[in-house]
């Protein structure tokens, strides 16, 4: 992969922000800043495909289809660690 040099402008605030992030991760800023764009850009883009996906289809066909793939995920009996209380929204 080749490398390029991307020079961006940000607000003190926002620079002290990564600073601080980036060190508690151990990483440089550069890591840091690769890692955020990069995240933030797949998940742009995974909205935009569902976006495009949804484009036409109503709710009840959403939830069809959404029904058809979960119907090919096989039973299994979920760990305790696993549980959620739909109650009390507690988890494990």
């Amino acid at each position: 992969m080749s490398k390029s040099t991307l020079t961006i402008r940000v607000p003190e605030e926002l620079k002290d922000r990564i600073e601080t992030l980036a060190a508690q991760q151990g990483v440089s800023i550069n890591q840091f800043a690769m890692y955020a764009f990069t995240k933030e850009i797949g998940e742009l883009e995974t909205g935009q495909l569902f976006r495009n996906m949804r484009r036409g289809i109503d709710k009840k066909m959403m939830f069809s289809r959404l029904d058809t793939i979960l119907d090919t995920v096989s039973d299994r009996d979920v760990p305790d660690w696993d549980r959620a209380d739909i109650e009390t929204g507690n988890i494990g």
